[in-house]
C-alpha cells in the first residue's frame, strides 16, 4: 500500500516533545528518559497509535515507546497523543526508525515486552526475512529484551500467523500461549486493547490470531 506523504509530518514531530528526535542517544538510559524505574514496554509498528495510547492509559505505572518507520503515519499518533482523552499522559514516548535498528536504541535487558499488531505479512517468500516475526528480528529481540521478556503478537492473516509459530519455536523461544480466535478465547481476551486494523477487520467478521511468545 503507497502511503500518502503529508509535508507537515517532518516538522510537527521535531517540535514535539513526546517524539524522541534522536532515540541512539537513550540506549541504556529509558528509565531517564522517563524520569522513574518502571518496566518499559514497546510496540513496532505503531501506526496511528490507539493501541499504545489506551495501554498507557491503562497501565500508568509502565513506560511505553512507539515505533513507527514512516514519519506520515507516526503524525496521527501524536496528534491522538494531543487531544483531551491522552495529553496528559506521561508515560508515553515515539521514535521514527526503522524496527531494524532497535539493537542500536536500546540496551540489553532494556526492554520487558514488545507488541507486534497487524505487522506487514510480506507475502512473497524472498522476502520473508522482512517480517518482524522472523528469526532475523527475533535475534534482534533477544538483544534488547530481559531475560524471559515476552512478545505479544496479533494478526488476521492466518497464514503470517502459522509462520510466526514456526518461528518462534526455530528460534528457541517458548510459546507461552495462542489462539485463532481471540475474540473467542475468554482467557486471551481479557483485557485486550483493539488496534484500528483489529476493529476494522473483525467488524468484517475476520478471526484475530494472536500468540504469546518468551525470549529464550
Amino acid at each position: 500500500m503507497r502511503l500518502r506523504n503529508i509535508p507537515r509530518a517532518e516538522g510537527t514531530l521535531q517540535a514535539h516533545n513526546i517524539v524522541i528526535k534522536r532515540p541512539e542517544d537513550q540506549k541504556g538510559c529509558w528509565r531517564q528518559v522517563f524520569g522513574n524505574k518502571q518496566p518499559v514496554h514497546i510496540e513496532i509498528g505503531t501506526g496511528k497509535g490507539r493501541f499504545i495510547l489506551n495501554k498507557a492509559k491503562a497501565n500508568p505505572d509502565i513506560n511505553f515507546v512507539g515505533i513507527e518507520r514512516y514519519s506520515s503515519v507516526l503524525l496521527r499518533a501524536v496528534e491522538k497523543y494531543d487531544t483531551d482523552e491522552f495529553k496528559d499522559l506521561q508515560n508515553v514516548r515515539f521514535i521514527c526508525i526503522d524496527a531494524r535498528r532497535i539493537e542500536e536504541v536500546f540496551a540489553k535487558d532494556e526492554v520487558e515486552r514488545i507488541y507486534l499488531n497487524f505487522s506487514d505479512p510480506w507475502p512473497k517468500a524472498r522476502h520473508a526475512k522482512r517480517r518482524l516475526t522472523s528469526v532475523e528480528f527475533l535475534e534482534r529481540y533477544e538483544k534488547v529484551l530481559k531475560p524471559y521478556g515476552k512478545l505479544e503478537f496479533k494478526t488476521d492473516n492466518t497464514e503470517l500467523f502459522k509462520f510466526s509459530l514456526e518461528q518462534i519455536k526455530e528460534a528457541g523461544w517458548t510459546l507461552q500461549n495462542f489462539t485463532y480466535d481471540l475474540h473467542h478465547n475468554e482467557e486471551m481476551n481479557q483485557g485486550n486493547i483493539m488496534t484500528e486494523y483489529e476493529e476494522k477487520f473483525s467488524s468484517k467478521g475476520n478471526p484475530i490470531n494472536k500468540l504469546i511468545a518468551v525470549r529464550k
